[in-house]
């Protein structure tokens, strides 16, 4: 019931005052007016002394809406979103689904957001209880994990003076670490081959000199120069087209048999006759009776020529380099590359598979390393849906293990009928 204001109350008396006048001239008696006239200032105490504020009628729609917390769906929704989802009143986490719990905490509802997030980025935005015109974009960095990236959008929720908020977290950690690997490729690769191009540029500038140019000596010397950098230039060119290649076929499995026990004894040969003393260092061992991979003969040779050929690069010289082939786990194939030499730091290994990463780039530059040879082992073996396991301890060598799947019979058989 709603309080009657003043105006409502002096007109109630003035007509009571009038009706009780009015009875008194046609001759009712006291006693017939005095009943009428308490029942009604008492049902006038009754309506002024009701609430304090008069409640604004509310309307069809806004009483049919339920409270989107107390919904029964409310929960169900929040978990049909894979991102961290969070409901925001008044500063507190009032809902929260499962992804925002196992990033920020099972403990998350009920506590003031800006204790849940900890990240000086949101806290001014989750603390404040201002309207929100449209919804809000923020970048946080260093949220769950140090290199993890998430985007945080703030939208509001219903009427304003609930001061609600939606918050979603996406996880752009992802797009962030592709988009820095392109930068930096293209950083490594200009950089990679300006280096070589300068010194051609030079030397070809001092050819061109008179009086030098008369000097057979300098001359070839400096020509000798220029066919090694630009033979380097060629290397680099050919190992990133290789590296396209295998990444434009990543995602299409090799479905082809291979006979890999001939394969190693072919690269291995090429490497004894090839590669003077130091090739003739290889040694192999096959385990007899191995069945066919299954997989892309051309890319696995590559992955053959690139591994050894580091072993002979980097391990000691008069060292042996052994390479074998064996019965893996799970059915698999073990191919293992090993050397003896200065070994690898621990430090270094996570980042060995990385374009353009050297442990020691002077030396990796004499030696004609491009600094790609691993990444193009690790992209062929991802391709054949193999294993990768570099192990290295230093002063003593390192060890690159490979599994690959076998070829299946079945497959072997419709091959055949084919």
């Amino acid at each position: 019931m709603n309080r009657l204001t003043a105006s409502q109350i002096t007109a109630s008396l003035a007509v009571l005052l009038l009706g009780t006048g009015g009875a008194l001239m046609m001759g009712a008696g006291p006693i017939d007016i005095l009943l009428p006239v308490l029942a009604a200032l008492l049902v006038l105490v009754i309506c002024a002394a009701g609430p304090g504020r008069a409640e604004p009628a509310m309307s069809p729609v806004q009483a049919e809406m339920p409270d989107i917390i107390a919904h029964p769906d409310a929960r169900g929704l929040l978990e049909g979103i894979a991102d961290p989802l969070m409901l925001i009143e008044r500063g507190r986490i009032v809902a929260a689904n499962r992804a925002a719990q196992r990033l920020l905490g099972a403990h998350i509802e009920g506590e003031d957001a800006r204790i849940a997030i900890r990240h000086p980025a949101a806290a001014e935005r989750l603390a404040s209880q201002a309207p929100l015109a449209e919804p809000v974009m923020i970048e946080l960095v260093g949220l769950g994990t140090r290199e993890q990236r998430w985007q945080m959008r703030i939208a509001p929720v219903g009427e304003d003076d609930n001061v609600r908020r939606l918050v979603h977290l996406a996880d752009h950690s992802g797009t962030h670490a592709a988009e820095k690997m392109r930068v930096d490729f293209v950083a490594n690769a200009s950089h990679e081959l300006r280096t070589p191009l300068a010194g051609i540029l030079g030397f070809i500038e001092t050819l061109g000199d008179p009086d030098l140019g008369k000097d057979d000596e300098t001359r070839q010397r400096f020509l000798q120069i220029m066919d090694g950098e630009a033979r380097r230039m060629q290397r680099l060119i050919d190992d990133l087209i290789s590296l396209s290649r295998i990444e434009a076929e990543k995602y299409r499995l090799p479905d082809g048999a291979v006979d890999l026990s001939g394969l190693v004894a072919e690269v291995v040969g090429v490497f004894r006759t090839s590669h003077g003393p130091r090739g003739r260092e290889v040694e192999m061992e096959i385990a007899p009776d191995l069945p066919d991979a299954q997989g892309d003969r051309a890319q696995l040779s590559q992955l053959l020529h690139n591994l050894i050929g580091n072993s002979i690069k980097y391990g000691r010289a008069g060292s042996p380099i052994r390479v074998s082939l064996s019965d893996g786990p799970n059915g698999l194939l073990r191919l293992t590359v090993a050397d003896e030499g200065e070994g690898i730091g621990p430090d270094h290994l996570p980042r060995l598979t990385e374009r353009f990463y050297r442990v020691d780039s002077g030396r990796s530059r004499a030696v004609g390393g491009t600094g790609l040879g691993l990444a193009i082992v690790k992209h062929i073996v991802e391709r054949h849906r193999g294993r990768l396991d570099i192990a290295s301890v230093l002063g003593k060598g390192t060890t690159i293990s490979i599994l690959l799947p076998r070829f299946a019979v079945e497959e072997k058989a419709l091959a055949a009928k084919a």
